[in-house]
């Protein structure tokens, strides 16, 4: 392709994989508008699909209907149950919700950023020791979309290092497609680190680019 023809480029990214621990492990929280920006800039991102979960206590969620939780009207729904149940709720409770709530205000900005989410409701697991398990699993719904959406984009940006990713992603470049992998090197697996040769690059190295600086 040449200036004319420049690569579709989407990026799908693996928040669980992505965001979850990225302060623990790069020591700096990432600025989301400026990966986004960073994205657009750099690879020319026509489209940047966000994988993830989120809790929505008892929302009324139809996984049949929906592709996403709605996190407007979750959004609603959450600062109506404090309005109403608030004073019937442990401090605990109250401050568990706020966080959640303030997940989903982040989640309303990615959108406003333009990022699409594809946003799966958290399921709770039981577990031997009587601890509760939270688990959104989504490589099964992003792994869907790479491809469903393979004849619209020219080059893939892969968000994650996530190794079973791998199998979709060797099929994507049998195919003609270019994959990259942008993610954080110690916690890539060492088989997608070995899949991207020279298409890995190091979240590391994009401190200066996309880090988050309190204003």
């Amino acid at each position: 392709m040449n200036s004319k023809n420049p690569k579709r480029t989407y990026a799908f990214i693996d928040a669980s994989n992505l965001f979850y621990g990225g302060v623990k492990s790069l020591g700096w929280s990432i600025d989301y508008e400026k990966l986004l920006h960073y994205l657009r800039k750099k690879y020319d991102t026509s489209e940047a699909f966000y994988f993830g979960g989120v809790e929505i206590y008892d929302f009324p969620y139809n996984y049949l209907q929906n592709n996403s939780v709605p996190v407007g009207e979750l959004a609603g729904y959450l600062q109506g149950l404090i309005a109403r149940k608030g004073s019937a709720f442990t401090e605990a409770k109250l401050l568990l919700l706020d966080r959640h709530l303030r997940r989903v205000r982040f989640y309303l900005r990615l959108q406003e950023f333009g990022y699409k989410l594809f946003l799966k409701p958290v399921k709770l697991y039981d577990q031997d020791d009587g601890s509760t398990k939270r688990k959104a699993n989504c490589d099964v719904d992003m792994a869907f979309h790479l491809m469903k959406e393979k004849d619209n984009f020219d080059r893939a940006i892969i968000l994650s290092g996530d190794g079973d990713f791998l199998p979709v992603l060797k099929y994507l470049k049998e195919t003609g497609k270019d994959v990259l992998i942008l993610a954080r090197g110690p916690r890539t697996a060492k088989e997608l680190r070995q899949f991207a040769g020279s298409n890995f690059r190091d979240f590391v190295r994009l401190e200066n680019e996309i880090k988050f600086e309190e204003k």
